[in-house]
C-alpha cells in the first residue's frame, strides 16, 4: 500500500489528476480496495481533488478550445458533470476565445467559400460552437 500511495504522490507531483484518473492509472499495481483506500487517504489530506484538476485543466486549455471540447476533455477525465459545469461556466465568452485562436492561426478574412470552410473547421476541431464560428467568420473584422 505504500508503494501504491508513493506512486499515486508522484503522479499527483506531475499535475492535478482527478479521481477516477488516478484510479485508472493505479489499476495495475493494487486491488480495488487498496487503491479506494489510498485515494480517500490523499482526498482527506487535500492532495486529490477532482474541482482542483478541472480548473487545472481549464486554466491551461481554456484559452485555445471551445466550451464543448473542455467539457468532453473533463468529462473524458471522469470529472462530474457538475464541476465540469462550473468551471467550463466561468470561462470568458466564447466569441471572445474563438476570434483569438482565429487571429493567431489565420492572418486574412476567408475571401472565398473554400478558405471559409477551411476556417470554419479548425474552429470547429478546437469545439467552437458553430453559430460562434459562424459570427466570427462573418464580422472577423470587428
Amino acid at each position: 500500500m505504500n508503494e501504491l500511495r508513493r506512486k499515486a504522490i508522484g503522479l499527483l507531483a506531475r499535475r492535478e489528476h482527478s479521481r477516477a484518473e488516478l484510479a485508472r492509472k493505479l489499476a495495475a499495481d493494487g486491488t480495488d480496495e487498496d487503491i479506494a483506500n489510498v485515494l480517500a487517504q490523499l482526498e482527506s489530506e487535500g492532495l486529490l481533488s477532482d474541482a482542483r484538476a478541472a480548473a487545472a485543466y481549464v486554466r491551461a486549455h481554456g484559452a485555445r478550445f471551445g466550451a464543448a471540447r473542455l467539457r468532453q476533455d473533463l468529462r473524458s477525465r471522469g470529472l462530474d458533470p457538475a464541476v465540469v459545469a462550473a468551471e467550463v461556466g466561468e470561462l470568458p465568452s466564447e466569441l471572445e476565445r474563438a476570434r483569438a485562436v482565429w487571429s493567431k492561426k489565420f492572418a486574412a478574412v476567408p475571401e472565398d467559400a473554400k478558405e471559409w470552410a477551411r476556417q470554419a473547421r479548425f474552429l470547429q476541431s478546437r469545439g467552437f460552437a458553430t453559430d460562434v464560428i459562424r459570427r466570427l467568420l462573418k464580422d472577423v473584422d470587428a
